[in-house]
């Protein structure tokens, strides 16, 4: 199958994507002003772990198919070449899964803030 230039820079582009929100974090600012430092930092700990709740690895691949799909469809019915269902379904299954990190990461963060804010503290951010 060949790959031309523009899919190779495409998925190369969603490829960053993914990294980037794999980098992001669910960092919290929360006003600290009377509260008890060794309780917040227990109490932000105990919160990260809820957040591993979240299946990252099903939703990708739930992104991923259902982007392979509408970009294999995409690529079908505008293609003008054999590879272009393929290159379709290439790029529509790295933009679905990306979408889904993203989404996945999003949901972390505000597992975080919504459990601390749960315990009293006034989430920021």
């Amino acid at each position: 199958m060949r790959i031309t230039l523009i899919t190779t820079r495409i998925v190369q582009g969603c490829l960053l994507l993914m990294g980037l929100a794999s980098c992001t974090t669910d960092r919290v600012v929360v006003d600290r002003r009377g509260i008890d430092q060794v309780r917040y930092e227990t109490d932000l700990a105990e919160c990260r772990e809820y957040k591993r709740q979240v299946p990252v690895g099903e939703e990708m691949a739930k992104g991923a198919a259902v982007g392979a799909a509408v970009g294999g469809l995409i690529g079908a019915t505008g293609g003008r070449r054999s590879t272009d269902l393929a290159e379709g379904a290439a790029v529509g299954a790295v933009y679905g899964a990306t979408d889904k990190m993203i989404d996945s990461s999003e949901e972390k963060a505000r597992i975080v803030k919504n459990c601390l804010r749960g315990r009293g503290y006034r989430v920021l951010n």
